[in-house]
């Protein structure tokens, strides 16, 4: 069975990415894989008066059900609505990785998706990318492309190097696709083990300012901008994790960004981060606990916090719509 997004309270990006690029700030992308995650995040985003974009990847999808992922996305938004709140709320696709399953989302429920041709040539991405955006603009869906390649690994989407974008190609892709969003890459990076600690992470803004040039006022997207944060990664060392020594993007670089023509910033990593770190806590110092409420629920506060933190520090939607209170 499947659903209009709009009956399920959801929104495509569209007017939220205008009033964010008018207004100098992203709007969050935050990846969920179950419902203490979905809450944790639109929770987050409600109280701080913020927009939200779930996201699911492929991964994701293949966990929960492609039938499931909207019902959580419409309790979301019932929750945001139940604590006063108007945020709007979209459901998106990220990294499709063919029209097949763009139809299956666009019919589930998704009001946004995301066709990653970034693999193939420039000939070939265009191609494959005007595709969903034909299809997805019949029902008023937004699509998001990506041009360029981010190293790293998230999911099934890996890639070995690097390919900054190439401003000279940008306008021809927006023109000749017609999508409603640009993921580019800029040196952000994919998954945990961004950058080796003791390295400095800078990303090209230049290469961002000659692309806000050419296709002005036009969605930005960057994905892989976790910051990885220390406090994480030793509380999962600390109560018997393993994670490989590594650092993210800087919190400071990102809100650069954002307050430029960046209109969405994707973050994954670091609620995984958060959410197993806690779980870790709990069970580390109450190993007798079997209650799935109490780590899960720990996690889910866990996240929600340092989600809070991120709104004002890196994509300043604070107070972009009506704050809500539990």
């Amino acid at each position: 069975m499947g659903y209009n997004y709009r009956d399920l309270g959801l929104t495509n990006t569209k007017e939220m990415f205008a009033k964010a690029n008018k207004e100098g700030y992203a709007v969050p992308a935050f990846n969920f894989n179950n419902m203490e995650m979905a809450m944790a995040i639109v929770e987050a985003c409600a109280e701080m008066g913020s927009p939200v974009i779930l996201q699911c990847s492929k991964g994701a999808l293949k966990y929960m059900g492609a039938d499931v992922a909207p019902l959580l996305a419409k309790a979301a938004v019932d929750r945001a609505r139940n604590m006063g709140s108007d945020i709007p709320v979209a459901l998106h696709l990220d990294h499709g990785p063919d029209l097949e399953t763009v139809k299956t989302c666009i019919e589930a429920g998704f009001s946004s998706v995301m066709i990653d041709g970034s693999h193939y040539d420039f000939a070939k991405n265009i191609q494959v990318s005007k595709e969903v955006v034909d299809y997805a603009h019949q029902f008023d869906v937004s699509v998001e492309a990506e041009l360029g390649v981010l190293a790293g690994i998230e999911d099934d989407v890996k890639a070995e190097s690097h390919t900054y974008t190439n401003p000279d190609e940008v306008e021809e892709f927006v023109t000749k696709t017609g999508v409603d969003s640009l993921a580019i890459a800029i040196g952000t990076s994919h998954g945990a083990h961004k950058f080796k600690p003791g390295e400095d992470p800078k990303l090209r803004l230049d290469i961002l300012k000659e692309i806000e040039r050419r296709i002005p006022g036009f969605p930005i997207v960057l994905h892989g901008s976790s910051a990885v944060p220390k406090q994480y990664t030793d509380m999962i060392k600390q109560y018997g994790g393993e994670v490989k020594d590594a650092i993210g993007i800087p919190d400071s670089e990102l809100r650069k960004a954002a307050s430029s023509a960046v209109a969405k910033i994707n973050v994954d990593t670091d609620g995984r981060l958060a959410f197993t770190a806690a779980i870790r806590r709990v069970l580390g110092t109450s190993p007798k606990e079997f209650d799935p409420r109490k780590y899960l629920g720990a996690a889910k506060e866990e996240m929600k916090a340092y989600y809070k933190t991120k709104i004002v520090d890196v994509f300043g939607s604070e107070g972009a719509y009506k704050k809500g209170s539990l």
